[in-house]
């Protein structure tokens, strides 16, 4: 019984020490290595794989980015030049992603009149998921529960507030579906 107890007293202090290093890792992150030049973009995605909830391989991330440890990136997906990913993003594979692009998954409460919005606090989180080969263009917003479908394109400048579908092109403020991608034509 001793050995076994004394086991996991050591896995325990593992473990905090790993998430101990996983935040020095997302520290250092946010307030050095974000803003390396374009060639130290290596570096980059070395500290963000360290610390985000999950990474793939072959990834990249531009300067000046934002990105929420409670982040999944999957292989060969790309974040463009100071973008935000917030709290519960899910990217799936070959993801392409523009500069400034903005991904929620909160929002402020506003529903009641008789209390200053700025106290009625945040509302739930709501994760946001894309999904595989997906391009997402230069400041695109995407607000909190969205899916972007696999194969989909969402246009520069586009406010995405509902499930894209499979191959799909939104674009717009608001936001809508212009047309669908299929092999024949682009």
């Amino acid at each position: 019984i001793f050995s076994l107890l004394s086991r996991i007293i050591i896995i325990k202090n593992i473990e905090k020490e790993v998430c101990n290093l996983k935040k020095i890792y997302q520290f250092l992150f946010l307030v050095l290595i974000r803003r390396t030049p374009e060639s130290f973009g290596w570096m980059r995605s070395f500290f963000v794989r360290k610390y985000v909830k999950k990474a793939g391989i072959n990834i990249s991330i531009g300067r000046k980015c934002f990105i929420h440890k409670n982040t999944e990136i999957g292989d060969n997906s790309g974040v463009g030049y100071a973008c935000v990913i917030n709290n519960g993003v899910t990217m799936g594979r070959n993801i392409m992603m523009g500069p400034e692009v903005l991904i929620y998954t909160q929002n402020h409460n506003t529903s009641d009149v008789d209390v200053p919005m700025c106290k009625q606090g945040m509302r739930e989180m709501r994760p946001v998921i894309i999904e595989d080969d997906v391009w997402i263009g230069a400041r695109a917003v995407i607000l909190p529960g969205v899916t972007i479908g696999h194969g989909s394109v969402v246009g520069a400048c586009a406010v995405v507030s509902k499930d894209v579908p499979p191959y799909s092109v939104y674009v717009g403020n608001p936001g809508r579906i212009v047309k669908t991608r299929n092999n024949k034509e682009e």
